[in-house]
């Protein structure tokens, strides 16, 4: 049996407790084909894997998800963002942003292949039904939709607002959300016409700072959209039908990534710490366990000692959330069971959207694993 076999099952093993079945009744959930353990075939055949990438240092380090080590680091494109699974699960990749490139990574032996030339690619994200890919040009001011296996350009949509940045898609697959961290603003995208249908400003009144809009994702009935606000130091609540703006849930300072839990039960929100793009060591970076049936807090977890929580994801069987450290050259694991930290990992300059391969679900969306 190979290393990586044996590592998937012990995966399996770990997740098999929690396994739960898509075909539960209840509530409907978004999230119920990427429970716990629920690993595709292709995905199965992955390295269990992080890929963080290093922004300012154009690299992405490789962790090692079995024993917390760096295996090594490999370069990439200038100023790679976000590691991105793609549509069928069968490539990873980095989106180099100054590097106007996206790297690819085989996920079966976590090797790099040669990078394709794509223009200003701050994230990346996949259509519903894996047609296109949709990079996310930040500086341009651009969704770009390309052909999902080639990344050929098929036509850029221009956005009217400044650092448009990461995006959801509802329930449907109609339309997508996507926010705009420097106009304070998200954006809703006709995603069949490919055209964007209106802008919404957030208005944090009385919340005493402007909005700066990061993360979005849908709760897992679909009918609540959570936008992390790093000014206003918690999540917006928007109806992304209406597409208006319903409420408002503190978090903690720079309110940054948000993540579900694998039984969609809950959402974990990651506060880096600091309410501008240019931080510092040591903040009070924390991570909000939210209630999404309840609108509630139910835990907050501090990081030991002062650190900034960015982007990440949780692992195959639910029990680990791991985030990049954005300020201090570091990764997180926390055991999302006691809230404990349970691990911290020395990387390079600016860690960013990392990558846990395999996740459990069907398809990927994009960003660094946001599965169906």
């Amino acid at each position: 049996m190979t290393r990586s076999s044996l590592a998937l099952l012990m995966l399996a093993a770990r997740a098999a407790a929690q396994a739960t079945a898509a075909g539960d009744t209840g509530p409907p959930n978004l999230y119920a084909a990427a429970g716990a353990g629920m690993l595709s075939p292709v995905a199965r055949r992955a390295v269990p894997l992080v890929y963080v990438p290093n922004s300012k240092d154009g690299s992405v380090t490789v962790i090692d998800q079995l024993t917390y080590t760096v295996g090594r680091t490999f370069p990439t494109g200038a100023v790679p963002q976000h590691v991105v699974p793609s549509y069928d699960l069968k490539t990873l990749w980095v989106a180099n942003n100054l590097g106007n490139s996206l790297t690819p990574i085989d996920p079966t032996t976590g090797r790099a292949g040669k990078s394709v030339a794509v223009d200003d690619p701050y994230n990346l994200y996949f259509t519903p039904g894996g047609r296109f890919a949709i990079v996310v040009a930040e500086r341009r001011r651009r969704l770009d939709f390309r052909d999902a296996q080639t990344m050929r350009l098929v036509e850029s949509v221009p956005a009217a607002c400044r650092g448009v940045d990461h995006m959801e898609f509802t329930a449907d697959g109609r339309f997508a959300i996507a926010t705009c961290e420097f106009s304070g603003q998200v954006l809703k995208l006709d995603v069949g016409a490919r055209k964007i249908v209106g802008y919404l400003v957030l208005d944090p009144a009385g919340l005493g700072s402007a909005a700066m809009p990061q993360d979005i994702r849908s709760s897992p009935d679909g009918r609540v959209f959570y936008v992390a606000d790093m000014a206003a130091n918690g999540v917006h609540l928007l109806d992304p039908d209406a597409f208006r703006r319903i409420g408002f849930i503190a978090t903690g300072r720079g309110t940054h990534g948000i993540y579900p839990s694998r039984d969609g039960h809950l959402m974990y929100i990651s506060n880096r710490g600091w309410n501008t793009v240019a931080g510092g060591r040591h903040g009070p970076g924390s991570i909000t366990v939210l209630d999404p049936a309840t609108q509630k807090i139910v835990a907050t977890w501090p990081v030991p000692g002062g650190g900034s929580p960015d982007m990440g994801n949780v692992s195959a069987d639910g029990n680990e959330l791991w985030l990049s450290g954005r300020y201090d050259e570091e990764v997180y694991v926390f055991d999302t069971r006691t809230g404990r930290l349970a691990h911290r990992i020395k990387v390079g300059h600016e860690p960013h959207g990392l990558c846990v391969w395999p996740q459990p679900g069907r398809y990927s969306l994009g960003h660094t694993g946001n599965m169906r």
